[in-house]
């Protein structure tokens, strides 16, 4: 079972595994969508569509959107994005170039959220091995 380190800034408190990161995302986007404003869904619309193929491919857009993370110091986004880009095909040498152009851009504030993004790349890599054994 991968375990995923707990993305709310607690570092004591055990991770929640790769599938509990996706359920409860899922389900607070349900819920925020079911009981949002028209404006919260038209946000969540752009945001999706935003990343959709255009001149630039999904891969590229996403990788941006990893690179905008962790300049932003949002760790849920970040998680979000390493997992979009690894399903979009990204390898360990493109996600750690993207990381370094975030650590460059922002600084050594990002180092803590570097360390965690590593450690969700290796879980989002095991996670991938698991899928794919069985």
């Amino acid at each position: 079972m991968v375990r995923l380190l707990n993305y709310h800034g607690d570092m004591s408190t055990p991770g929640r595994t790769y599938q509990e990161y996706q359920s409860f995302r899922t389900e607070l986007n349900e819920k925020i969508l079911a009981r949002g404003t028209t404006i919260t869904k038209r946000f969540f619309t752009i945001d999706t569509k935003a990343y959709e193929p255009g001149a630039i491919d999904r891969k590229t857009k996403e990788m941006l959107g990893l690179s905008a993370s962790m300049v932003l110091r949002c760790d849920d986004c970040i998680a979000y994005h390493i997992d979009q880009c690894i399903l979009s095909g990204a390898t360990d040498e493109e996600l750690f170039e993207i990381l370094d152009i975030a650590l460059i851009v922002g600084g050594s504030i990002v180092i803590p959220h570097l360390r965690r993004a590593v450690e969700f790349i290796d879980q989002c890599r095991a996670h991938m091995e698991e899928s794919a054994d069985g």
